[in-house]
């Protein structure tokens, strides 16, 4: 193992769940499970198959001959011919009907379908744990005032929950998207070699009601609603390139929240979890590098750019069919789902495990308090008596002269104290406290929170329970 190259999304990365969907004995006996719809179907139907062929089919679905199938494969080099002579191997009377009157996309074509669909559906799984953990983390936070930004400068503050429901909006955006792939993914059914359906046609001897009701079967017994209107020998490529996009999106949404993580970590207001024995750094002992996050935003890089790759795909397909495309998504689509479970069990890690420092928070903001407190200590001594433009030249000039402090010499921000020292303003230590609580200058934040947890988060969360609780493992 160790002198071949090995997918580190494998080794590294993705869940069990995941890697056990895209795996070869799921592949392999999905398509069995096909070719096993398409004989009922047949038999349903008219065509002189029995009850016996089809009992040995099911009971070889997963006695899967992988050594003879790669011998099979170099000698005919087709791994659909090479997969339906090893089935034969051990169905030897079900042999003569195994593949009956279809071609290698029918395996192939419809197992990614199912594979995409279940794939979909893990992911969603993820999805709903990630935003169940955000929810309890916005709950705890939604009146904890910090210190907001608009181009990583200083702007009027927020709550620590308010900005988690931004993350939250992202991922309930994604959820709706997947809910729709979910549901519109069609099989690519049984057309035949150029999609018209000529051979099934030659088969069932012109008889047309039959060729129709032999793909509805066969989707129904696949647990699909039907099939794609039309096709050529494939489906539409751009089937992936929308499901890819839903994954691109999710990808996308991971990488924001995994990039606040990261400048919040260096502000010191956050860290995400760190074991006993984790080394930040082999060098710098002291460190503690916001790794996890760090790896959410490197692979989803490598998944928003797999779109493209699909997007290229679909566009060069040529007429009915043409096999570049083959090779290709072999790689791309599995690589793309292992990936993006990588990425969600990260976040559900880090938001589960997130440690905050309302402290560090505090200070940050009262280092900026000062400057958004003035137009209230304004309009408040105004109300008291003050003159209204003596007082704002008061207040521009001590702004002026707390911010030189800061930035030429380091020095904390003390233009509240220069306030309370000018008799113009005629405060209190008390009043002035109360003009600057930082409580005052979060707007809804808060209500905003709790009325998008309730009246949004929370009813996609129930309606979706059944997915919640998963088990998360980062293993490096």
């Amino acid at each position: 193992m160790h002198d071949t190259y090995v997918n580190p999304l494998c080794t590294r990365y993705a869940g069990k769940e995941m890697k056990e969907l895209f795996s070869d004995d799921s592949k392999f006996s999905t398509w069995r499970k096909l070719w096993i719809a398409l004989a009922e179907s047949e038999k349903e139907l008219g065509i002189a198959i029995s009850d016996e062929q089809i009992a040995e089919m099911k009971a070889n679905i997963y006695n899967i001959d992988y050594e003879l199938a790669s011998k099979k494969e170099r000698e005919v080099r087709h791994d659909v011919m090479a997969h339906v002579l090893t089935y034969g191997e051990v169905c030897p009377k079900a042999k003569p009907i195994i593949h009956l009157g279809a071609t290698s996309c029918y395996v192939g074509d419809n197992t990614d379908i199912i594979l995409m669909r279940k794939g979909l559906i893990l992911v969603k799984k993820l999805v709903i744990n990630a935003l169940d953990n955000l929810a309890k983390f916005a709950e705890k936070y939604k009146d904890q005032p910090t210190l907001a930004y608009t181009h990583f400068q200083a702007a009027q503050p927020t709550t620590v929950g308010k900005r988690a429901t931004l993350w939250m909006q992202d991922l309930l955006l994604d959820l709706e998207q997947l809910d729709i792939q979910i549901d519109s993914l069609r099989l690519l059914g049984c057309k035949g070699t150029t999609g018209t359906c000529a051979s099934f046609l030659e088969l069932f001897e012109g008889d047309v009601e039959k060729v129709t009701a032999l793909e509805q079967k066969i989707c129904e017994k696949m647990d699909f609603v039907g099939a794609y209107p039309v096709s050529g020998q494939t489906y539409s490529r751009k089937v992936d390139f929308y499901v890819m996009q839903v994954l691109s999106g999710i990808a996308q949404s991971a990488a924001k929240f995994s990039n606040d993580i990261r400048l919040l970590s260096h502000l010191k207001e956050v860290d995400e979890p760190f074991e006993e024995k984790q080394i930040g750094s082999s060098a710098m002992a002291y460190k503690r590098n916001p790794m996890r996050s760090e790896r959410i935003a490197s692979l989803a890089r490598y998944v928003m750019n797999d779109l493209q790759n699909a997007a290229i795909t679909a566009s060069a397909q040529w007429f009915e069919r043409t096999l570049d495309d083959s090779a290709n998504r072999r790689i791309a689509l599995p690589e793309a789902f292992l990936a993006i479970d990588g990425i969600m069990n990260l976040y559900i890690n880090v938001i589960s495990g997130l440690k905050v420092y309302p402290k560090t928070i505090e200070k940050h903001l009262n280092e900026e308090v000062p400057f958004l407190a003035t137009e209230n200590i304004l309009m408040y001594c105004v109300k008291k008596g003050g003159d209204r433009q003596e007082l704002h030249e008061a207040i521009r000039t001590h702004s002026v002269a707390a911010a030189q402090q800061v930035k030429m010499y380091g020095k904390s921000n003390d233009l509240l104290e220069r306030i309370m020292a000018d008799e113009k303003f005629d405060l209190t230590k008390e009043e002035l406290d109360e003009l600057a609580n930082p409580k005052l200058f979060i707007g809804l934040a808060k209500e905003q929170t709790e009325k998008f947890l309730s009246q949004h988060v929370y009813p996609a969360i129930e309606k979706n329970r059944n997915l919640l609780g998963v088990e998360v493992d980062v293993r490096v």
